[in-house]
């Protein structure tokens, strides 16, 4: 089979179309034909080698997470059939056209291959925050880079709680985070004093899922380091502040974003080839949606 893989930590120039054994799948997997793959910063992370101390991989190795595609073998135990079209997090890598999954559920059928395979880890990671921030109906968190992948997800189901959402996000962004159900401000220098005036009661939770330098001014808006959270600086660790990396990836997860009809803002979808210009626009930051990878 095709797939996309490295064989040493590096830049985009590490990434190799290459010919891969076809998996077998094992008791309770499936092997699926993948349609589309999604693009994470976890994936440019790992093939860089900045992970290596949490995420270390075995050469060759094939990236990606998210997958959706069509049910192509079945082991043991598996509960799905070949011919179901279905979505989850790979076994293996799923930068390549076939892809082994416990992980899984089946796709509804009003959701394209690349938005199923956007959902799965931006879903799965504002969940599993909310979670945690032990966020209730009538509280104001803000969220920093709602117009991100998870700041999507997770305003969406904030504002589903109860919650008011600050969202925080770049001026092109603010009409979108306004749409999502969130009240609108722009980050950069004075956001603090932004906050302030849009939640003059105060506000009980911070989620950062962009990354910017703001855990020290987050604490003072809060008040205390109690209910702030980020996914995105690894500052947290130097401060004693929580930083949320990875949970439980279950069935279970899938089915509760599906039934919550939560969606994320497409971006580019690039061929498997061309996974190396993927994760450049990636690693900009600004790709303006979920970057995904297409296989025919």
């Amino acid at each position: 089979m095709r797939a996309i893989t490295i064989t040493q930590y590096g830049d985009t120039d590490v990434l190799r179309s290459a010919e891969a054994p076809v998996p077998e799948p094992g008791p309770g997997q499936v092997r699926v034909a993948v349609k589309a793959a999604g693009v994470n910063p976890i994936d440019w992370k790992i093939r860089s080698g900045a992970m290596v101390e949490v995420y270390p991989v075995e050469f060759p190795h094939i990236l990606g997470h998210e997958f959706a595609g069509v049910v192509d073998a079945v082991g043991e135990g598996a509960g799905f059939a070949v011919g179901d079209e279905v979505f989850g997090w790979a076994d293996t890598g799923s930068y390549a056209e076939y892809a082994l999954a416990s992980k899984l559920t089946r796709k509804p059928a009003g959701l394209s291959w690349a938005e199923a395979a956007a959902l799965p880890v931006a879903g799965e990671t504002a969940l599993r925050v909310l979670g945690e921030l032990e966020i209730k109906p009538g509280e104001t968190l803000v969220l920093h880079g709602a117009s991100g992948q998870v700041g999507r997800v997770a305003t969406q189901a904030a504002v589903a709680l109860g919650a008011t959402v600050i969202g925080l996000a770049g001026a092109s962004s603010l009409d979108e985070v306004k749409e999502l159900g969130a009240v609108p401000v722009q980050y950069g220098d004075g956001w603090v004093s932004r906050v302030r005036s849009a939640a003059p009661d105060g506000v009980d939770a911070v989620f950062d899922a962009a990354g910017f330098g703001v855990l020290a001014d987050s604490v003072d808006l809060l008040g205390s380091p109690d209910r702030l959270i980020t996914i995105a600086d690894p500052a947290a660790y130097a401060q004693g502040l929580k930083f949320s990396a990875g949970g439980e990836q279950t069935a279970a997860v899938l089915e509760d974003l599906v039934s919550r009809g939560l969606k994320l803002k497409l971006g580019t979808a690039y061929a498997l080839a061309d996974a190396a210009e993927a994760h450049r626009e990636s690693a900009t930051g600004h790709a303006g949606g979920k970057i995904t990878l297409t296989l025919s």
